[in-house]
């Protein structure tokens, strides 16, 4: 299956799989910039993608910048469409106390490819019945 890039700034990184196994290829910033603390900042990869029919390509955050800066992706995972082809953007919240400075060229997040399946909408008067039923939040008597 091939997922198709287009570069649309020439020092842009094309995103890699660290290793042979990875479920994520790393994704790069095409731009020097400040996260402050405590806020967030969309940040530029300088590629476009064409994903295989049928798909969606996931950004999550890169656990290294999580645990050591305290960087993660906000709306994990988010959810490129099969039919975007504007530039990948990766919004990025800063949750340490001091600023952070995203470098060109540093892995800010990762993209994993996942199947979507499609399905009917239908409308019903019902649903079945299950043991959980309506239970939601701490339903399950977890603290």
């Amino acid at each position: 299956m091939n997922l198709k890039i287009r570069k649309i700034r020439e020092d842009s990184i094309i995103p890699k799989y660290a290793h042979k196994d990875d479920a994520g290829m790393d994704l790069y910033s095409a731009e020097d910039k400040i996260i402050p603390s405590g806020e967030t900042s969309l940040i530029h990869t300088g590629i476009q993608i064409e994903l295989p029919k049928d798909t969606e390509a996931q950004v999550r955050p890169r656990s290294g910048l999580a645990l050591k800066h305290s960087i993660t992706v906000l709306n994990t995972p988010g959810t490129i469409d099969e039919g975007f082809r504007g530039e990948i953007g990766v919004i990025l919240i800063n949750h340490s106390k001091k600023d952070f400075k995203i470098e060109k060229g540093m892995r800010i997040a990762q993209m994993v490819i996942k199947p979507v399946l499609k399905v009917n909408v239908v409308e019903v008067d019902n649903l079945t019945e299950t043991e959980r039923g309506k239970g939601g939040f701490g339903s399950t008597g977890i603290k």
